[in-house]
């Protein structure tokens, strides 16, 4: 296993979370590549379109004020890094398929799974306490029907 790939790869994900937590959405092409899938389902139905995940990360951000994506572990091997994250935030802002801000604060775990090819994030796959992030802010659990 080359242990610097796999640092190199940790490098790339540790700088999006970094970009994330600064809201320097401009940076954001800097660690995702242009036709990266995102998997990360924030309500169910939601297309997996390449490029779709730049449009998902400036909404939450819109969505959450002091919106924080913190680290807790980072485990690499070949081309994928796997991060446990402490998600935060405040429920701030409009969000289109969220409903209206609460301005209630939410902690949650997160498991992403990223997938780094030549210097940047190709894909993103996550699982996530969304039952207790909906009942930290109040929300109903969406209709799956």
């Amino acid at each position: 296993m080359d242990s610097t790939l796999t640092e190199r790869n940790k490098h790339v994900v540790t700088g999006l979370l970094t970009a994330v937590n600064a809201r320097r959405t401009a940076d954001l092409p800097t660690y995702l590549a242009p036709d990266v899938i995102d998997h990360n389902k924030i309500i169910h139905g939601e297309p997996d379109a390449p490029g779709a995940a730049f449009d998902g990360f400036r909404q939450q951000l819109d969505a959450f004020d002091e919106a924080r994506m913190e680290p807790r572990e980072l485990i690499a091997e070949g081309d994928r890094v796997v991060a446990r994250l402490l998600v935060t935030g405040v429920h701030t802002g409009a969000h289109p398929r969220m409903p209206r801000p609460t301005h209630r604060r939410f902690a949650v775990e997160q498991i992403w799974i990223f997938t780094v090819r030549a210097g940047r994030i190709t894909e993103i796959r996550a699982v996530s306490d969304r039952l207790g992030m909906f009942a930290q802010l109040g929300w109903d659990w969406p209709d799956t029907a």
